[in-house]
């Protein structure tokens, strides 16, 4: 069977305080101006995430629209909640706009969702919400497995107090991404949400600084939640370049663990120095407060291309998409994709110049544009962590300029097959690791990987460099059909974390969670992964159906195994999802979640076959009220929605 569809308590604090671990100097002053986009070299523009992106960037592509004036009268009243057993999370009904507001009323992308270890009915859920009009955490729960949701309001709006060095209360924030969940092992969930102030081009407010707030319900399901309290931010640099980005959430609810109930956040440092180093803190006290933050992407000497900046933490100075997974031992692990290794970007160095051509690739001795996914691992609860270990090479998804007629420059996409150019929307590869319940010393990381088992030489996918102005990969074969297709490797480690199977395993030859010979020629991209009772379980966008892979249209699959090699997939959506044409087109999140209960799994996923409703322009008018329209858009039959979809399905144990 598939699925449908806050109590105040004491104040929890925002984990904006990674800045004073810097080295280069940092003040607090009387007027935020922690962040200027503008001032981030070109790695740190590569890597920033969606979210704060399009927020931020005064250029964004995001803020543009990809409609046109031929508008169809509809009687749609956005609140349809069902695809067959594909049930709508976010339980609101569209917020109407006026065409030239596309996307800022309506859309919900990067998701997560997390069930009760006490009561598997009890799901919680989040994700990126636009029905304000900008980008907000927001979340739903459910009491009866996922048949029914209810959308529950997050406070991000509010004033308290006057100690966080401004001299006066002050009010937080315009703006909120990177949404995660998580429950403790005594009921209560939790929610980690970015949080950043736009600046000049929005508001007249110049603050542009950013922090991390970590909301908790308590005893109620996620029905309702707690106001953030003392917010630690602030710290501004002489010349606006910090942010606190892509901050992701977990808590150790496993009953057995010596650090039992512990809070973690990982996330990103962008610093005036160029450099992007990961960091973590942790709560003992269910979120009333946190550590200080304890770097995470140690000196390594896997990590040998610096990219001609300043090191003061060390040469693992270029990072995104930390996530943090606990063991049933207490063992905190964090892992992470790292762009130093020699293989990879130290050929088209994005910051050694180039010419004006995006598609051009450089002049290297090697085209090989391979990266690398590192782990660490703590076992005092965060407080230290060990040496990087190399989970697995990796080949991100390609520029998306230099194959789909120079859309999305400066971004990776997932490129459909054949002439058309309609799948432009921002991607890029990232790790998702857990550990088996049933042996602490089994760690297990996904990752997405454009050269593969399936998708390599032999069948005219070629690694062809980096393009000179941006630093993003290229490739023979992208836009031919059976030739290059991203896939999920899966990269195992039996002892604890110390090496895995793709230490030294080249990707070509690592296991995909991947079914079928009509699957190997198909993209899959965005995974997460978890444990279940019966087996191991990772979803994904999917490909695989009908015309996807020509079209630009997706799916979201189910992969599931009972020993990690061998993979049952399944479909999860009941039709294909159109490209998106939110956001100009360019972006539908950065992620999406999964989470499991018993020998169940509850993919979640940003939907878009709901269509984008408008007031038609003209309609409204004395005596004639204001109907609603759906339009066209370049990139897809009708402009969509973004929804967010969730389903309920067996974790094979074969």
């Amino acid at each position: 069977m598939k699925i449908r569809s806050l109590r105040i308590i004491v104040p929890v604090v925002a984990l904006a305080i990674a800045l004073m671990l810097f080295a280069l100097p940092l003040t607090t002053t009387q007027t935020a101006q922690a962040f200027n986009y503008s001032k981030l070299n070109k790695i740190q523009k590569r890597l920033i995430s969606g979210a704060a992106e399009a927020e931020l960037n005064p250029e964004s592509e995001a803020k543009k629209t990809l409609l046109v004036s031929n508008y169809i009268p509809s009687k749609d009243d956005g609140c349809d909640g069902r695809f067959g057993d594909n049930i709508k999370v976010n339980q609101n009904c569209q917020n109407v706009t006026d065409p030239d507001l596309a996307g800022r009323g309506q859309a919900n992308n990067e998701t997560s969702i997390a069930t009760d270890p006490n009561n598997p009915k009890h799901l919680v859920a989040s994700y990126n919400d636009y029905r304000r009009g900008d980008g907000n955490c927001y979340a739903a729960y459910s009491q009866d497995g996922g048949e029914n949701w209810t959308d529950t309001t997050v406070p991000m709006g509010f004033v308290r107090g006057s100690s966080f060095g401004y001299g006066a209360a002050r009010q937080y924030w315009q703006a909120g991404g990177d949404t995660s969940v998580a429950w403790d092992s005594r009921g209560n969930a939790y929610l980690s949400c970015q949080v950043f102030n736009r600046g000049p081009g929005v508001t007249q407010d110049p603050d542009q600084s950013s922090a991390f707030l970590i909301f908790r319900s308590t005893s109620n399901s996620g029905a309702s939640w707690n106001f953030p309290g003392r917010v630690v931010t602030g710290l501004t640099n002489s010349d606006g370049t910090a942010l606190l980005d892509k901050q992701l959430m977990t808590v150790d609810n496993h009953a057995s663990s010596p650090y039992r109930d512990r809070v973690y956040v990982s996330w990103t440092l962008f610093a005036p120095d160029g450099t992007a180093y990961i960091y973590e803190a942790y709560s003992s006290d269910y979120g009333e407060t946190f550590s200080k933050p304890v770097l995470v992407s140690k000196d390594s000497p896997l990590c040998v291309n610096t990219f001609g900046v300043a090191t003061p933490n060390g040469n693992c100075n270029e990072n995104q998409f930390s996530q943090p997974f606990t063991g049933a031992d207490g063992a905190l692990y964090v892992v992470f994709a790292n762009f130093n290794n020699g293989i990879g970007n130290i050929v088209g160095d994005p910051d050694s110049g180039g010419g004006a051509n995006i598609n051009a690739p450089t002049s290297a001795p090697s085209n090989d544009n391979r990266n690398q996914m590192l782990l660490v691992k703590s076992t005092d609860g965060g407080a230290t962590f060990g040496d990087p270990v190399k989970v697995s090479d990796y080949y991100d998804l390609p520029d998306c300029a230099a194959y789909q007629a120079g859309k999305d420059a400066g971004r990776s996409c997932v490129p459909e097959k054949g002439s058309t150019s309609n799948s432009f929307f921002r991607a890029t590869n990232y790790p998702v690791g857990a550990v088996n319940p049933k042996d602490p010393g089994q760690v297990v990381v996904t990752l997405g990987s454009y050269i593969n088992a399936y998708s390599n030489e032999k069948t005219g996918c070629v690694p062809d460099g980096f393009s000179a102005v941006f630093g993003l990969d290229l490739y023979q074969g992208v836009k031919t059909l059976g030739a290059c297709s991203n896939h999920i490797l899966v990269s195992v480690s039996n002892n604890g974390g110390k090496s895995f199977t793709g230490t030294t395993t080249d990707p070509r030859k690592l296991t995909t969670a991947t079914d079928g010979n009509r699957q190997r020629q198909a993209d899959q991209w965005f995974q997460w992964a978890d444990f279940s009772r019966n087996g191991f379980a990772v979803s994904y966008y999917d490909r695989q159906y009908g015309n996807d892979e020509v079209s630009g249209y997706s799916d979201f699959s189910l992969a599931s195994s009972g020993n990690l090699k061998d993979f049952n997939v399944e479909r999860a959506t009941t039709s294909s999802m159109p490209p998106p044409s939110q956001f100009a087109g360019v972006f539908w999140g950065d992620y999406t979640g999964m989470a499991t209960a018993d020998n169940k799994a509850y993919p979640i996923w940003s939907d878009t076959r709901n269509a984008e409703l408008f007031v038609c322009p003209g309609t409204a008018k004395p005596g004639v009220p204001p109907a609603l329209c759906t339009a066209p858009a370049s990139n897809a039959p009708l402009a969509n929605e973004q929804e967010v979809y969730v389903t309920k399905m067996e974790v094979s144990s074969h």
